[in-house]
C-alpha cells in the first residue's frame, strides 16, 4: 500500500512501446516525488531490451523494477535457464528486483525453489505471486531468505497471504479501494481478525469483476464509474459492453456502500 505499480498487468503494458513504457516511468517518478515507492514493469522478450528498459527505470527515478520469467520458449525453462536469467539481470540493473508470478498470463507457474535461491540475491527484494495457490504462497513464505518480501498478486486472496506470513499486497483492486485493502491489512496486524475477515469477504465479488471476469477492460469501467479516469483499452482488448459496464458499476456500488456503512 506504499507504492504503485507502473506498466504492470492493468497498466497493459505489453501493448505497450519501449520509449512509451519510459515515459510512463519518468511521469509516475515525478508525480509520486518521493511519497510513494514506484516499481516498474520491465520485462520485454529480450534479455538485452529488458536490460536496458530496467537501466532506464532507474534514470528515470524509479525504486524498484517487476519481472515476469521468460515465457515465451517456457518450454525450455530449466532451472539453470531461470537463473541464470534472473541473476543476470539483477546483477547488472541498479535498482532492486522483484520477482513476479503470474501464470494466468504467462502460462508459467515459477516454481518455488528457484524463488527461494533466488532470494539469496542481494538485489532481489521480493516477488508479487499472483497464482492463487495458497500452498505455494505459503511455502515460499516459509522458505525464502529472511528480509524477501512475498506480496499477494490478488485482492481475492490477500487475508489468506498475510495469514501464511506475506508482508504485503500488490493488487487490481487497489486501483479503485486503496484504503479497503490497507484497513485488511492494518486490521490484520492490530489483530481485529474480524474486520479484517469481514472485508476480505465482502471484496471478493468487486475483485473478481476487474480481474478474472472482465479484466483490464472491466478495471478502466470500475475507474471511470469511481470518478478517476480508466480511459480506452488498446486493440486487442476491447472495451466493455454498456450491460457489463452497468453490473460492474453496481457491483462497486454494493461493495462502497458496505464498506462505507456496513461493517460492523
Amino acid at each position: 500500500m506504499d507504492g504503485i505499480v507502473a506498466s504492470g498487468s492493468n497498466g497493459e503494458w505489453p501493448l505497450l512501446g519501449f520509449q512509451e513504457k519510459v515515459a510512463l516511468f519518468g511521469s509516475c517518478a515525478d508525480l509520486a516525488a518521493g511519497k510513494l515507492k514506484v516499481i516498474a514493469g520491465i520485462h520485454c522478450p529480450s534479455t538485452q531490451e529488458t536490460l536496458s528498459l530496467g537501466k532506464e527505470a532507474a534514470a528515470a527515478g524509479c525504486d524498484a523494477v517487476l519481472l515476469l520469467p521468460p515465457h515465451y520458449y517456457k518450454g525450455q525453462n530449466t532451472p539453470e535457464s531461470l537463473l541464470a536469467y534472473f541473476n543476470t539481470l539483477a546483477d547488472s540493473i541498479p535498482i532492486p528486483v522483484v520477482l513476479y508470478n503470474m501464470p494466468g498470463n504467462t502460462g508459467f507457474n515459477l516454481p518455488p525453489d528457484i524463488v527461494v535461491a533466488l532470494s539469496s540475491h542481494p538485489n532481489i527484494i521480493g516477488i508479487k505471486d499472483s497464482s492463487g495457490d495458497i500452498v505455494q504462497i505459503a511455502s515460499l513464505c516459509r522458505d525464502v531468505a529472511p528480509g524477501f518480501g512475498v506480496f499477494a498478486g490478488s485482492g481475492s486472496f490477500f487475508l489468506p497471504s498475510l495469514a501464511v506470513g506475506c508482508s504485503g499486497g500488490t493488487m487490481g483492486v487497489a486501483n479503485l479501494f486503496a484504503d479497503a485493502c490497507s484497513d485488511i491489512l492494518g486490521s490484520f496486524r492490530k489483530g481485529d481478525m474480524e474486520r479484517s475477515r469481514q472485508i476480505q469477504l465482502a471484496m471478493i465479488d468487486i475483485n473478481q469483476a476487474v480481474t478474472k471476469r472482465f479484466g483490464v477492460p472491466g478495471l478502466k469501467a470500475a475507474m471511470d464509474h469511481a470518478g478517476l479516469y480508466g480511459g480506452p483499452v488498446r486493440l486487442p482488448l476491447l472495451p466493455v459492453s454498456e450491460q457489463v459496464r452497468k453490473e460492474i458499476g453496481d457491483i462497486f456500488d454494493r461493495f462502497r456502500s458496505y464498506y462505507r456503512e456496513g461493517l460492523s
